[in-house]
C-alpha cells in the first residue's frame, strides 16, 4: 500500500503544474487565512510582551481597596507613608525602604502626522522610582530635577508623538514643561512620560497618590499581610507582574474572539474553495485513476494521496501567509488604549508558536477540503470511468 501511495502521489504532485491555475486558488486563501489570524493574535502577543515585561516579581503594587488599575486607585499622603513603612519591603544602601509613591495623570498629545490628540500617561514618581525599575535606561538627554517642571519620555512615546524630543516644551493644563530625556525600557513603561511626583502633584493640584511601589524582602504575603491588618489601610496588593498580566485580559480576549471569527468565515470560503480544486482535479485525473484502479491499485492508496496533495497545497500557502505575516507584521510598532485609556505602544510579534498554529490551521482546511474529493475519487466505478472518458 506504502509504494501504490507514493507511486500515485508522486504522479499527483508532478501534474500540478499542468493546473496551476487551480492549485493557486487553495495557496492564495489559505496564505490570506493564516496571514490574517497571524498578524491578529501577533498583536496581541505584542501587547501582552509588552505590558508583562514591565512587571517584576518581586515589586509590590498598592492600590486601594477595590482598584482594578492605577487611574481609578487613590492613596493619601499618610496612607503612602503608612505603606512604605510596613515590614516587607528591602532596604536600599542607605538603610531606607525602596519604594516610590507614584501619581498618574491624563494629558493629551498629537501623534505625528495626525492633529488629533490621543491620551498619554504622565507619570510622577519619587526618588526611588528608578531604583525600582532597573531596566529603565537614559537614552538621550538627562534625568529630571526634582522641583522642575521638566519630563523624560519613553522611546515609544518619543517615535510616535509629536513635541517629545530632548528640548522640546510640551504644555498640560496651562503648565509648559521642558522633554530633558528620553529613556529606554523595551515595555510599556515607553509608553509614559516622568516626571517629579511632587511637581506633578502641585501643577496638576492633586493631594495624594495612585499607588506606591515596593521592593519586596521575601515573600510578598508578608507585606500583604501587615498591610491588610492595619485598619488605617483599605488596600489590594500583588505583585508588578500579576498587575501588568491582569491589564492584558481583556484585550488578549477581544482579540482572541475577533481573530476566531475572521479566522473561521476566511477559513470556510478556504474550503469550499479546497473543494472545488480537488474536485476538478479529481474529475481532470478520473481516466488516469481508473486505469490505476483496473492494474491493480486499491482505493485506500487513492484516498490518501489525493489527500496528500491537498495538504502539501495547504502547507504552501500556510508557509506563505505565516512568511506574509512576519515581514509586514513583525516588529511593527503601534499603539492601542490601555486599561488606563491611555496610548500603550508596542509591537506586533510574530512568535514560531503563532506560526505552528497557523500551519495547523491549514493543515486542518487542506485536509477536511481534500476528504470529500478523496472519498469520491476512491470510489469512481472504473469502468464508468473509461467509458465516459
Amino acid at each position: 500500500m506504502l509504494s501504490q501511495t507514493t507511486a500515485i502521489t508522486s504522479l499527483n504532485l508532478k501534474s500540478i503544474p499542468e493546473r496551476w491555475g487551480a492549485s493557486l486558488v487553495i495557496i492564495v486563501g489559505l496564505a490570506g487565512v493564516v496571514a490574517v489570524f497571524t498578524a491578529l493574535l501577533a498583536m496581541a502577543e505584542g501587547f501582552q510582551s509588552t505590558l508583562k515585561s514591565a512587571g517584576r516579581a518581586d515589586v509590590a503594587m498598592v492600590l486601594r481597596g477595590g482598584s482594578d488599575a492605577e487611574l481609578n486607585s487613590a492613596l493619601l499622603r499618610d496612607q503612602a507613608t503608612l505603606i512604605k513603612q510596613a515590614p516587607g519591603i528591602r532596604k536600599d544602601d542607605d538603610d531606607q525602604p525602596l519604594a516610590s509613591a507614584e501619581m498618574i495623570v491624563i494629558a493629551e498629545l498629537a501623534k505625528k502626522g495626525d492633529r488629533s490628540g490621543s491620551n498619554v500617561t504622565v507619570r510622577g514618581i519619587g526618588p526611588k522610582g528608578m531604583k525600582l525599575r532597573p531596566q529603565v535606561k537614559i537614552g538621550e538627554g538627562r534625568m529630571f530635577e526634582t522641583g522642575k517642571r521638566e519630563l523624560i519620555v519613553g522611546r515609544g512615546v518619543s517615535r510616535q508623538f509629536d513635541g517629545a524630543r530632548v528640548g522640546e516644551a510640551l504644555r498640560f493644563r496651562g503648565s509648559d514643561w521642558t522633554v530633558v530625556g528620553v529613556f529606554d525600557s523595551g515595555d510599556a513603561n515607553e509608553s509614559e512620560l516622568w516626571c517629579d511626583v511632587e511637581v506633578a502633584q502641585s501643577s496638576f493640584n492633586r493631594q495624594g497618590f495612585s499607588s506606591v511601589r515596593a521592593a519586596l524582602d521575601g515573600p510578598i504575603t508578608t507585606f500583604k499581610d501587615a498591610l491588610s491588618a492595619d485598619p488605617r489601610l483599605s488596600v489590594d496588593v500583588q505583585t508588578e507582574q500579576d498587575y501588568y498580566s491582569g491589564q492584558t485580559k481583556q484585550f488578549r480576549a477581544t482579540i482572541g474572539v475577533l481573530a476566531g471569527v475572521v479566522t473561521a468565515i476566511m477559513g470556510l470560503g478556504a474550503i469550499f474553495a479546497a473543494l472545488n480544486t480537488m474536485y476538478a482535479a479529481v474529475a481532470a485525473r478520473a481516466r488516469e485513476i481508473a486505469t490505476l484502479r483496473a492494474i491493480g491499485f486499491g482505493g485506500l492508496p487513492v484516498v490518501l494521496s489525493v489527500m496528500i496533495e491537498s495538504l502539501v497545497l495547504a502547507l504552501v500557502g500556510g508557509a506563505i501567509g505565516a512568511a506574509i505575516a512576519y515581514v509586514l507584521f513583525n516588529g511593527f510598532s503601534v499603539s492601542t488604549l490601555g486599561q488606563n485609556f491611555t496610548q500603550v505602544v508596542f509591537a506586533f510579534k510574530v512568535t514560531p508558536a503563532l506560526v505552528a498554529r497557523g500551519l495547523v490551521i491549514a493543515v486542518i482546511i487542506g485536509m477536511i477540503g481534500g476528504f470529500l474529493p478523496a472519498i469520491r475519487a476512491a470510489r469512481m466505478p472504473v469502468t464508468t470511468a473509461l467509458r465516459e472518458l
